[in-house]
């Protein structure tokens, strides 16, 4: 079961969203980033991630803006964070029950959160 999976079970599920897009593989996501468009049909969230590790930062926080569910939150949170705005990162860990890892470097997160996501 994918980070996606999990955090999905831990909603209600009136707020559970249809998980719609594909899941990729882990290396051909990441083979995927040396092409100039996003792969058809991926998972909203793997697409959020797909554009923010292209540089567009803008593209994928609109992508997860409107999704309402914990595992787009926590996307939500990394960009931030990102972006370095530390008070609005904290703000959406806190909302998908996380702490701030402060500790934890962007690459690393980033990689977590596509390892959490890819299959």
């Amino acid at each position: 079961m994918n980070l996606y999976s999990q955090a999905r079970l831990l909603q209600p599920a009136s707020m559970r969203p249809l998980q719609t897009g594909k899941i990729m593989q882990y290396q051909a996501f990441i083979d995927s980033l040396d092409h100039d468009t996003c792969p058809d049909g991926l998972e909203p969230c793997l697409q959020a991630l797909w554009y923010e590790a292209k540089g567009e930062w803008n593209t994928a926080h609109e992508i997860v803006q409107q999704m309402d569910d914990i595992m787009a939150a926590r996307i939500h949170a990394y960009l931030h964070r990102r972006e370095g705005d530390d008070w609005n990162s904290r703000y959406w860990y806190r909302r998908t029950g996380s702490t701030f890892p402060g500790d934890q470097g962007l690459e690393s997160e980033w990689d977590t959160l596509v390892r959490g996501l890819a299959e």
